[in-house]
Order: C-alpha cells, then sequence, then structure tokens
C-alpha cells in the first residue's frame, strides 16, 4: 500500500528544487534524495520526473477544482449561474498560479512555458466534464438550444484559461476583459439567449 507522507515528500522535494533550479536539470536522484527517499520509491509512486512535476501541478490546484466541481453539481441553482462559479473558479485557479510562479526565482522560462502548458491541460481536462454536464442540464431544462454541449464547454474553457493565464497570449487587462465579453456575447448567441442577458457571467 502506497505512503501518502511518502508521495507528499516527493512533491515536496520537487517544488523546492524547482526555487533554485531548471526542471531539466532536476535528476530522480536528486529528488529522491531531498524527499530522504531511496530513488527506488520514487518509481513506486511515479513513472516519471514529469509525472511528479503533474502531480505538483494537480496537488497545487486540488482545493479551488475541487470547489467548482461541487459547485457545478447544485443543480437546484440555474446554469448560468453554475457557469459563472465555474468562471470564477478558473480565475481563482489563475491567480493562484501566477501566486506560486512568484515562488520560484530561479525557473527558466522554458520550464516556466512548460509549467504553464501543464496547468492549463489539467484546469481544462478537469473542468470540461463539470462545464458541459451544466450545459447538458441546461438543455433538458430549455434554457439553453445548443447541439454540442462537450465541444461548448471545451471551446469556453480553452478561451477563459488561455487568456487568464495570460503567458501564452500576453495581453493587457483591457484586452483580456474584451475578449471575455466577445466570448460571452457568442455564447448569448450560440445558446440562443437574448443578448446581454448573460452578461452577468462577466467577472
Amino acid at each position: 500500500m502506497s505512503n501518502p507522507v511518502k508521495y507528499d515528500q516527493i512533491l515536496d522535494a520537487l517544488q523546492s528544487l524547482l526555487e533554485d533550479k531548471d526542471i531539466g536539470k532536476i535528476s530522480v536522484s536528486e529528488i529522491a534524495r531531498s524527499a530522504g527517499i531511496g530513488k527506488g520509491s520514487i518509481y513506486y509512486y511515479f513513472p516519471s520526473k514529469e509525472a511528479i512535476l503533474e502531480a505538483l501541478i494537480e496537488r497545487n490546484y486540488e482545493t479551488t477544482l475541487n470547489t467548482a466541481k461541487a459547485l457545478a453539481g447544485q443543480r437546484e441553482v440555474s446554469p448560468f449561474m453554475r457557469m459563472a462559479m465555474l468562471f470564477q473558479a478558473c480565475r481563482n485557479s489563475s491567480k493562484a498560479f501566477l501566486r506560486q510562479d512568484t515562488k520560484i526565482s530561479g525557473i527558466s522560462t522554458k520550464d516556466m512555458l512548460l509549467l504553464h502548458q501543464k496547468y492549463l491541460n489539467y484546469l481544462i481536462t478537469e473542468l470540461k466534464p463539470e462545464l458541459a454536464l451544466i450545459i447538458e442540464q441546461g438543455i433538458e431544462n430549455g434554457d439553453i438550444q445548443f447541439d454540442h454541449p462537450a465541444a461548448l464547454a471545451e471551446i469556453v474553457l480553452i478561451v477563459l484559461a488561455i487568456k487568464l493565464d495570460n503567458s501564452l497570449i500576453p495581453s493587457s487587462p483591457s484586452e483580456i476583459e474584451d475578449t471575455i465579453t466577445g466570448l460571452i456575447s457568442l455564447l448569448e448567441k450560440g445558446t440562443e439567449n437574448p443578448a446581454g442577458s448573460l452578461s452577468f457571467l462577466i467577472f
């Protein structure tokens, strides 16, 4: 049976090493030494260094995303209100990730872009089924008119995540606001809701 303490020790070790070294220069042996465990134990928990990095990202944002999932399951709340909750969760996750960036002073631009790419992938992958479910429920209720809920969920999350992360396509605050406003306008048209009816989704 796996030991959760050792699991967290491994993640803590990588996070600590990232403060002074590029990810490419950190070996599995070094992570093991920093964690105070044998190298063989690392492979009991993770198949590779990349898997450790992905688990570290998941741990850092698990609370925010679990909160979003819980909110998404509240069917007594209107679909669009739950969408707003997910949008806010995206924003909160992005803020948390950007704050984490400032703690890793020695990381290279290449490694930072890698971290952002993995973070965006994790965020979109985790939230897509939740948002798709909300859209499906809205379709069932007659609040939303759309034939491809999963596709719509993915499009919305890609735009939100990339713009709020603001690393792949750096933008000014006003440019980000314009993009989000445009996304809401398209969402209104695509779901056959009156113009301006979903403006409350803009945070």
